[in-house]
């Protein structure tokens, strides 16, 4: 899966009313002086090539930098889970991609660079809309289909979009178009980052299966390459400062192969356990998940503690509930608009509906 980045430039309770009190106050106590306020972590070597150094060995993590990220990786896990309980139901259709698993890859790549640097993506895109700063309640609303929609609803799962923020779109059968785009890119030193998010598997097929070199990172041969372990946010993160500074240095393009995995299967109709079985997806989440792996980073260097990312839960389920209620209650577009914004002239133009007789307007 190709994913592309364009650099341009409640309380918790305790029993009774007196104890939640007493709670506030102890948590808030806590908040202002015994949390470890930053942390430098240890973090997995990326692998080179054509690069004689790569990024930073150590990553350095404030508390708030921790909360935000966990809280953010959280809500993508939480609307993908509500996600998937909707399109079993029936209120969302159509195509779905799901991104649990994948969360550190979209979260790393925002906290590496600019709200005002330009973003590429492939369909599995919700993640990477909600980091764009598309609300939990507009991209839930898009997946049923909805007026108030990111994409007005009549856009979906595979295509959302927002400030900045080109995606997703499909890459069936676009192998050819990527190569054309590095040998440009090279040609031109575009500040350009070319993101393959290895989540194992091309629809049901393992990598193993489908490609004679799986080092993606080196598929641009003469653009240089960094394999990352997307598994961990601060890795990703760090790698992507890299790699950003390497292209508004005027450098050129860059490639990066984030090693990641995803829960689901490759969309809703695929069950993802006949090619893989469920206790390869149980070690995954057992060892690597990286939501698991950033809270106990958070919770053993006491930047964090078990009560307060129980209230960040709560809050996120209720986010979710609110978005989801929203998604189903809200009214479909109406028919008078489904060819607007079609072209960009300011006047009405007319469009062919479904048979020769049927006119419709398109209003941009």
């Amino acid at each position: 899966m190709q994913k592309m980045l364009t650099l341009i430039s409640n309380v918790y309770r305790l029993g009774n009313a007196s104890k939640n009190v007493g709670a506030r106050m102890v948590l808030s106590t806590r908040f202002f002086t015994d949390f470890t306020p930053q942390a430098s972590f240890d973090i997995k070597k990326c692998e080179l090539h054509r690069l004689e150094a790569g990024p930073s060995e150590t990553a350095v993590l404030t508390r708030e930098q921790g909360l935000q990220y966990y809280r953010t990786m959280q809500t993508m896990r939480r609307m993908e889970l509500k996600a998937d309980q909707l399109y079993k139901q029936k209120i969302i259709r159509g195509f779905c991609h799901l991104y649990d698993g994948q969360e550190a890859c979209a979260m790393g790549i925002e906290a590496g660079i600019n709200p005002t640097d330009h973003l590429i993506t492939a369909y599995r895109a919700h993640g990477y809309t909600f980091t764009r700063g598309v609300s939990v309640r507009e991209i839930m609303a898009e997946l049923t289909g909805r007026r108030g929609g990111v994409a007005k609803g009549k856009g979906g799962s595979m295509h959302m979009y927002a400030k900045h923020f080109y995606g997703g779109n499909g890459i069936v059968g676009a192998q050819g178009q990527i190569f054309e785009s590095f040998n440009m890119a090279a040609l031109w030193k575009l500040p350009c980052i070319f993101i393959c998010e290895n989540n194992k598997f091309g629809m049901g097929t393992s990598v193993e299966r489908s490609s004679a070199s799986t080092d993606y990172f080196k598929r641009g041969d003469y653009i240089p390459g960094i394999k990352v372990d997307g598994m961990d946010v601060l890795c990703v993160r760090e790698a992507i400062k890299f790699a950003a500074d390497y292209c508004r240095a005027g450098k050129g393009p860059i490639v990066m192969e984030l090693e990641t995995y995803r829960y689901h299967g490759h969309s809703m109709s695929d069950p993802g356990v006949s090619y893989r079985s469920r206790e390869e997806i149980q070690e995954v989440r057992s060892k690597s998940d990286p939501i698991t792996m950033l809270k106990e980073r958070m919770l053993s260097n006491n930047m964090a503690s078990v009560e307060e990312i129980k209230e960040i839960d709560v809050d996120i389920r209720k986010v979710i509930e609110d978005a989801a209620q929203f998604a189903i209650s809200d009214p479909e577009p109406p028919l008078d608009e489904l060819c607007n914004h079609i072209f960009a002239n300011d006047l009405p133009m007319e469009v062919r509906g479904t048979n020769p007789w049927v006119k419709l307007k398109s209003v941009s």
